[in-house]
């Protein structure tokens, strides 16, 4: 198991991964034990050709006619994408989605901490709320100096999100997460990606009303 974080991966696939795992992690909370690809690439979106091309980088993950073990499949792609490298957070908004990701702070890896979170309100800025100073954005770059942060989320509306963006882009941040579902424009050296709590419920229910369905018949 330990070699397959050595394996380079190519970057569409590197990408994909945390889809897959965040998918299967569904599926297995819902009782399904085995998918196959064509099944799996109904639930992602991604070609069955492209979920097996993926899989095979990694090894024998699955058997012709039988499919994918799931919790076997959570365990590999879990332990590949484990972080062992401390990496400090930027959480920027700190509304009612910034507050819960603050107080939740990555408990399942002790690597992962939000380190500053900042916030444009006012009323916000310059207080301690919880167990967290809240810095004006006007200060974003330089606390990431000062305190080595790498990696940004953002919980900023889309009607806000390219202008935090390009804010956490010039403090020198190349990897962020950002809520806001819409697209906004980076430089080809920062890695964005986007969680879209709406479309992530439609899977879920996806899920459900399929698989119930299945089981009834």
């Amino acid at each position: 198991m330990e070699s397959l974080k050595e394996k380079k991966l190519p970057k569409a696939t590197a990408k994909r991964l945390p889809v897959y795992l965040r998918h299967l992690k569904i599926l297995d909370a819902t009782g399904v034990q085995r998918i196959k690809s064509k099944e799996f690439a109904e639930i992602t979106q991604v070609p069955s050709a492209t979920i097996r091309r993926d899989f095979s980088h990694l090894g024998e993950l699955g058997r012709s006619g039988y499919g994918y073990d799931v919790p076997y499949l959570i365990e590999v792609l879990s332990h590949i994408l484990e972080t062992n490298e401390e990496k400090k957070i930027a959480l920027i908004g700190f509304g009612n989605l910034g507050k819960a990701l603050a107080n939740n702070n990555f408990r399942r890896n002790e690597n992962l901490s939000v380190t500053a979170v900042f916030d444009n309100d006012p009323q916000l800025v310059g207080q301690t709320v919880g167990d967290h100073y809240v810095y004006g954005m006007d200060q974003l770059a330089e606390v990431v100096k000062e305190e080595g942060i790498t990696v940004a989320i953002s919980t900023v509306p889309s009607r806000y999100a390219q202008s935090a963006v390009d804010v956490i882009v010039d403090a020198g941040i190349t990897a962020i997460l950002n809520f806001a579902p819409d697209p906004v424009v980076v430089p080809k050296a920062v890695n964005i990606q986007y969680i879209d709590l709406t479309t992530e419920l439609q899977t879920l229910i996806f899920f459900d009303t399929t698989y119930s369905q299945k089981t009834r018949v």
